[in-house]
């Protein structure tokens, strides 16, 4: 049966390879080959040197890096209590944070524009005025870090779940508890080194949504990666092409980068 199975095997991985690669080759091509010049890299070459390139892509890694360190700070101390002192609730939240899928993006960005535009007019006089207008600094939106991390909640959450469900957490937090280990420590020192796959995973979920994310930063008026590289090709069709491969190159790498550490570490857990 397997043997029979194989070429079924390899023909779906080639359909597969060919629906992701002639894209992306075409891409490439489209990005080098320019008419009257020949094969050239110059749209690679201008990247770096394109305004607004190094302010925008720092801006998608500061808004990556904030998300990632709040939603794991917010997420794991609950899903750890969830499975240790309510399991009966995992349902409830589980709904919970999947409804960021069930909600359009533009519904959800179009309720924070309208929070955002009430606050100012009723609070003017207020000392919360100056904080609707510190969440909308445009060198830092915290608005949208907010945003982000509601709309990372359903992958960071089924991330942890799948890592807590590999390990026995109520043994550990019992053992490192009964060592004299506080509740913070038997969770920073028992619980997260057992949980590093997991913790890695929702990372680089939550920093791919990130970069790619589009709508909400556009509609709110912000200008991070993804929304400077739609401006982009408007002007420089080339250049935003380019920046897209280099940028799915780069997302690919990481993850590849993932499954190794993932792997390393897997293989670590088993020798010991």
């Amino acid at each position: 049966m397997a043997r029979r199975l194989t070429p079924w095997r390899w023909a779906v991985l080639g359909l597969a390879a060919l629906y992701f690669l002639v894209p992306l080759g075409a891409s490439v091509i489209f990005t080098v080959d320019v008419p009257g010049q020949g094969v050239t890299f110059d749209a690679y070459t201008q990247i770096v040197s394109a305004d607004g390139f190094v302010s925008s892509l720092l801006l998608s890694l500061e808004l990556a890096a904030a998300t990632i360190a709040v939603v794991l700070l917010l997420m794991v101390p609950a899903v750890v209590a969830l499975r240790l002192g309510a399991p009966r609730l995992r349902p409830v939240v589980e709904v919970v944070c999947s409804l960021p899928l069930v909600v359009p993006p533009i519904a959800f960005v179009a309720g924070i524009a309208t929070v955002l535009k009430w606050g100012p007019d009723h609070l003017s006089r207020t000392p919360l005025f100056q904080t609707f207008v510190a969440v909308q600094n445009p060198d830092f939106p915290v608005v949208l870090v907010l945003a982000y991390v509601v709309m990372a909640l359903p992958f960071v959450y089924r991330a942890l779940d799948t890592g807590l469900r590999a390990i026995d957490v109520r043994t550990l937090v019992e053992a490192a508890r009964s060592c004299g280990a506080s509740w913070p420590q038997a969770l920073v020192r028992a619980v997260l080194p057992n949980l590093r796959g997991a913790l890695l995973n929702a990372s680089f979920l939550t920093l791919a949504l990130v970069l790619g994310e589009f709508t909400v930063a556009r509609l709110l008026g912000f200008q991070p990666f993804a929304v400077w590289i739609y401006n982009v090709g408007g002007s420089q069709a080339q250049m935003s092409v380019a920046v897209s491969v280099l940028s799915l190159l780069v997302t690919w790498a990481l993850l590849l980068a993932l499954a190794g550490a993932g792997g390393r570490t897997r293989t670590a857990s088993s020798r010991g």
